[in-house]
C-alpha cells in the first residue's frame, strides 16, 4: 500500500511538474510528498527527477517509469472503486470545474439527480468563464467549450452549444432591428472575447453562408455580462442558448437575424487520460449525458416555441482558450 501511493504521489508531482501542487491536490504537506518521492527513488535505486529552485523535471528513466505508473495507479483506483461498488454506493470526492452559464442556469437538477443516485460521492465545483487544465487546478474534470490545453487530455462532447444573437424588445424599436446580417455594422455590437474568429462571422441560411467582419462595441469574456447588456437596452449581443433560453421564453429578450443561423460548439467533459478517480468520474459523464441528451432541454424549448431551427451546424473550431 505504501508503494502504491509513492507511484500515485511520484506520478502527481510529474504531471504538475511541482512538488507544492502536488502535496496541495493530494492534501498533505509538501515534505510528506517529499518524502514519499524519496523512499520511491530509494526503492528503484534511481533518481527520478530533476530538482532546482525553479522546476521539477523528469530524468529519462523517469520519463519510462510514469508510462506505466500511470496505468497503474489509473487500474488500482478503478479497482479500488468497483470493490466499494459491489458493497453500496460508490464514495470519495470528485472534482468538477464548470463554465458559469451552465453552473448559474441549469446544473442544479444535474448535480441533485447525481447524488440521489450516487450519495456516497461528494462533489466539489468550482466555476468560471475561462479555460483550465484540470491536472494543474487539481480537479478531475472540467466542463468548457474550449480545447484542451494539453494533448494529454481527453476532451469528451457532451452536448451542442448553439449562438443567437438577440437584443431587448425596446431596443430593437428603437433602433429598428436588422434584416440582413450586414445590418449588424448599424448596430451597437456585444461579443464574447472567446469565439473563434470572433470578427469574422459566418451565417447559414437555406444552404447558403454569408460570411462578414463584425467590430464589437462591448468585448468581454462573461456571457452574463453580455445578457444584462443586452436586457439594459444597449444593444445587440451574441450569446449561447444555453444563457438567453429564459429571456427569450420570457420575451424580454427577442432574436435578432432569426432566419439565420451560427455554427455550434460542443460542451465537452476534459480530463486527463490517467485520472485517479476514472471510475467516479466516468459515472458523472455518463449522468449528464444521460440528463442533457444530444439535445438540450433549453434548446427543446426554443425548437418547440419556433424560435430555433432543428438543424444545427457545427465547427471543428471551438473557443479559443
Amino acid at each position: 500500500m505504501v508503494l502504491l501511493k509513492n507511484i500515485e504521489t511520484f506520478t502527481l508531482v510529474a504531471q504538475t511538474q511541482s512538488f507544492a501542487e502536488a502535496a496541495r491536490q493530494m492534501r498533505v504537506a509538501r515534505s510528506v510528498v517529499t518524502t514519499r518521492i524519496k523512499q520511491l527513488e530509494e526503492y528503484v535505486g534511481v533518481p527520478l527527477f530533476h530538482r532546482s529552485t525553479r522546476i521539477v523535471r523528469l530524468t529519462e528513466t523517469g520519463k519510462i517509469f510514469l508510462r506505466d505508473c500511470e496505468d497503474l495507479v489509473v487500474r488500482a483506483n478503478n479497482l479500488v472503486d468497483q470493490m466499494r461498488t459491489t458493497k453500496g454506493s460508490p464514495t470519495g470526492i470528485l472534482r468538477v470545474h464548470a463554465l458559469t452559464g451552465l453552473v448559474l442556469g441549469h446544473f442544479a437538477s444535474v448535480l441533485n439527480g447525481f447524488q440521489e443516485a450516487y450519495p456516497d460521492i461528494r462533489l466539489e465545483l468550482s466555476v468560471s468563464d475561462s479555460a483550465i487544465d484540470p491536472v494543474k487546478m487539481g480537479v478531475d474534470c472540467a466542463l468548457q467549450i474550449f480545447p484542451p490545453l494539453s494533448v494529454d487530455l481527453v476532451s469528451k462532447p457532451l452536448f451542442p452549444v448553439r449562438r443567437v444573437f438577440c437584443a431587448s424588445p425596446k431596443y430593437l424599436k428603437a433602433k429598428g432591428a436588422p434584416q440582413k446580417p450586414r445590418d449588424l455594422h448599424n448596430h451597437k455590437l456585444g461579443l464574447y472575447s472567446r469565439y473563434p474568429s470572433r470578427d469574422r462571422w459566418t451565417f447559414h441560411r437555406d444552404g447558403h453562408q454569408d460570411s462578414l467582419y463584425l467590430n464589437a462595441k462591448l468585448l468581454t469574456n462573461s456571457v452574463h455580462l453580455l445578457q444584462e447588456y443586452a436586457l439594459e437596452h444597449a444593444g445587440i449581443v451574441c450569446i449561447p442558448t444555453l444563457v438567453a433560453s429564459r429571456p427569450l421564453m420570457s420575451g424580454r429578450l427577442e432574436l435578432v437575424l432569426p432566419q439565420y443561423t451560427l455554427s455550434s460548439f460542443n460542451l465537452s467533459a476534459v480530463y486527463a487520460a490517467t485520472s485517479r478517480n476514472a471510475f467516479k468520474l466516468r459515472l458523472f459523464i455518463e449522468h449528464i449525458s444521460s440528463h442533457f441528451g444530444h439535445v438540450p432541454p433549453w434548446d427543446a424549448d426554443l425548437i418547440a416555441r419556433g424560435l430555433i431551427p432543428e438543424k444545427i451546424f457545427t465547427t471543428d473550431r471551438p473557443a479559443i482558450p
